[in-house]
């Protein structure tokens, strides 16, 4: 079933991508930490400012967290999140010289960074394969049936165990589409959805008949 899910939603969405702006894994991360509970769009209008003063680690590592706070604040937890940000150009310059590491072994030891962050950064920033699990993969995918778990961690490994490694990203980027275009949270198109043939949720919901 995870495959036949697999193509529905590639040809649903075959130009599912990232929707953060960036330049760089770097970037990617610092954008994917403030993406947390904070839309995409509200993080790309803060980013611009963001970047252009500090574009890169060097530039990061003068940081003080005053100045990322008002530079951030519009994505909220600002705080949290400006302590995370000085404290990742710390790491990584100490750690592996200034360049971010390029395993999730790795990113996940980073401030700021849990699994979710670490499979972005590898999939948009890298190239790697890497399955983000967000609040919409997780509603879809708890929908459709791929998955009963509840923690975004055992989800992703189910997922990653169903499905080919070299599908790991499409998939991620096209049920994150899916779950904001048609797999809502509040009012689900169930009727419309290319994916009710597959889908366990869809088929409870379907009248008698």
């Amino acid at each position: 079933m995870a495959r036949a899910v697999l193509r529905g939603l590639r040809r649903m969405y075959p130009d599912a991508a990232c929707a953060l702006h960036f330049a760089g894994p770097y970037q990617l991360a610092v954008a994917t930490i403030l993406s947390a509970q904070c839309t995409d769009t509200r993080v790309n209008q803060v980013t611009p400012a963001l970047f252009a003063r500090f574009p890169d680690v060097a530039a990061w590592l003068s940081a003080s967290p005053a100045e990322v706070e008002a530079l951030i604040r519009p994505t909220g937890f600002f705080r949290n999140k400006a302590r995370n940000l000085c404290a990742l150009a710390q790491a990584v310059q100490s750690r592996w010289g200034g360049r971010l590491p390029e395993t999730l072994e790795e990113l996940i030891t980073l401030p700021g960074i849990g699994r979710k962050t670490a499979n972005v950064i590898l999939s948009n920033g890298f190239g790697r394969p890497g399955l983000a699990v967000d609040t919409h993969c997780q509603r879809v995918c708890r929908r459709i049936g791929l998955t009963a778990a509840e923690q975004p961690d055992q989800i992703e490994r189910e997922l990653k165990a169903l499905l080919p490694r070299t599908a790991w990203s499409i998939f991620s980027h096209a049920v994150i589409a899916h779950g904001r275009s048609c797999c809502q949270a509040r009012r689900p198109a169930c009727p419309r959805c290319p994916l009710r043939a597959h889908c366990a949720y869809a088929a409870q919901a379907r009248p008698p008949g």
